[in-house]
């Protein structure tokens, strides 16, 4: 019965006008994200997004999903390994990464939030052995979900 109850919270929810301007502000920030990732030289597989998520194709850059997964969750950034259309490398390695929006959304980011990780994200995987520049990044990760933390949760060093 849990499964029934939390499907009707979820209708319910979803007929909200706030529901309804959460929905369109992930799908802004998800547009600004992948249209940053792109100025940066990081091919969104389908040309863009409309709607929540998007794969990105990184390895253009010479770098594996796997790879790119790893060295973003070293700085605080969550992502997936996932295949490409026409992907050469195994499933486990994959050459694509998928990023999506709801969960920077509900913490408070913006389009403008959503741009400034798509270039931490694009340092990142430019540069994949640079330690100072993923320290770097690593900070300004930290500082940013700070600012955005909800009052009674403190982040962890």
């Amino acid at each position: 019965m849990h499964v029934i109850a939390g499907k009707a919270v979820a209708f319910g929810e979803a007929l909200s006008p706030d529901f309804k301007d959460y929905s369109r502000r992930i799908i802004d920030n998800a547009k600004a994200m992948a249209q940053a990732l792109m100025h940066r030289g990081l091919p969104i597989v389908s040309g863009g997004t409309d709607t929540h998520l998007m794969l990105v194709d990184v390895g253009v850059m010479g770098l594996s999903g796997n790879k790119a997964e790893k060295l973003l969750d070293a700085v605080g950034i969550t992502c997936n390994k996932n295949t490409i259309p026409g992907d050469t490398r195994p499933p486990a390695q994959a050459s694509g990464i998928r990023l999506g929006t709801p969960a920077v959304t509900t913490r408070g980011f913006g389009a403008d939030e959503c741009r400034l990780v798509a270039g931490l994200i694009a340092d990142i995987i430019e540069a994949p052995e640079d330690d100072a520049r993923q320290k770097r990044v690593a900070n300004e990760v930290r500082q940013l979900t700070e600012r955005f933390a909800h009052p009674g949760l403190r982040m962890q060093a």
